[in-house]
């Protein structure tokens, strides 16, 4: 009997514990029958992650797609042998297929990721004032396809404890998106989250209920919707907040699951029935739970 072994698929990162991404795609692996494993793969270093991409060139290597989460969205574009027109204006990548002539081509999922959870929670960009808190990877996907809306807001501030690394990420998008509505600011404050629609966290700051907000508090309101990328724990200290002051709020766990289903479609030119995305996000509402609060 031929034991034909699983394509493996994974996410590379650090780090990458806390991630989701195995339940939803070995959910969706299974549904559909098919002989494939999603793993995790901790990368600790730059040296780490150059000896993985290399090794991937390898004919009988059996990594098929990846996801590539913080610190390395920007970091894996070198070793890639194509990038598609979005995640090429972004400037980093999320997602990456490998085909079987061992080529790696970059895409990124999370700006449309980002979106089409938007829509789902009925939030209206048009002329809206935001705020962002943070400058890596996961804020240039979404700072970018929103400076692509043709109906955008009306005004983006961005906050990043290291300034510099927020005034190189808007040099960079100015080569090629429009980023006007964009400014970055030295403080928290002088976001002016008492007047914005919309406050976006892009940090890690929350995955561990002892660190402080980077925020006032006392600036959240109840006219406001406040998101933050973060999905475990599933209602970060900023989530509580904002709640406890009558804003609406939503964690990243919608923003997963788009861009994981956009993802997958990359690897497999497979769109999941609507059957097989209900189980798979309820697949990932269940261990949310379990690994969540």
């Amino acid at each position: 009997m031929n034991y034909e072994p699983p394509a493996i698929y994974g996410i590379i990162g650090n780090p990458v514990e806390r991630s989701l991404s195995p339940v939803m795609h070995n959910t969706a692996f299974k549904a559909l029958k098919v002989n494939a494993v999603y793993k995790l793969f901790p990368l600790a270093d730059a040296q780490d992650l150059k000896l993985f991409m290399e090794d991937l060139k390898e004919q009988d290597n059996p990594v098929f797609g990846l996801n590539v989460t913080v610190p390395y969205k920007e970091d894996v574009l070198p070793y890639l042998d194509s990038v598609d027109a979005l995640a090429d204006k972004i400037g980093a990548v999320n997602t990456i297929v490998i085909d079987h002539q061992r080529k790696l081509h970059g895409f990124n999922t999370d700006g449309p990721g980002f979106m089409s959870h938007l829509t789902e929670l009925g939030f209206d960009f048009k002329g809206k004032r935001l705020a962002v808190l943070g400058a890596g990877g996961t804020a240039r996907a979404i700072i970018s396809v929103l400076c692509l809306l043709p109906e955008g807001p009306e005004s983006i501030a961005v906050y990043n404890r290291t300034r510099g690394n927020a005034d190189v990420l808007l040099e960079d998008l100015r080569q090629k998106i429009p980023v006007e509505k964009v400014r970055i600011v030295d403080e928290p404050e002088d976001l002016n989250i008492e007047l914005a629609d919309l406050l976006i966290n892009t940090t890690n700051v929350g995955m561990k209920d002892s660190e402080a907000l980077l925020i006032d508090a006392g600036a959240l309101h109840k006219d406001m919707l406040v998101y933050d990328v973060i999905y475990n724990p599933q209602e970060t200290k900023l989530l509580k907040e904002a709640r406890a002051r009558g804003a609406r709020t939503s964690n990243g766990l919608g923003m997963l699951f788009f861009q994981g289903m956009l993802a997958f479609w990359h690897w497999s030119d497979v769109e999941l029935d609507e059957e097989i995305k209900k189980i798979v996000r309820k697949s990932l509402g269940e261990a949310s739970l379990r690994h969540g609060s």
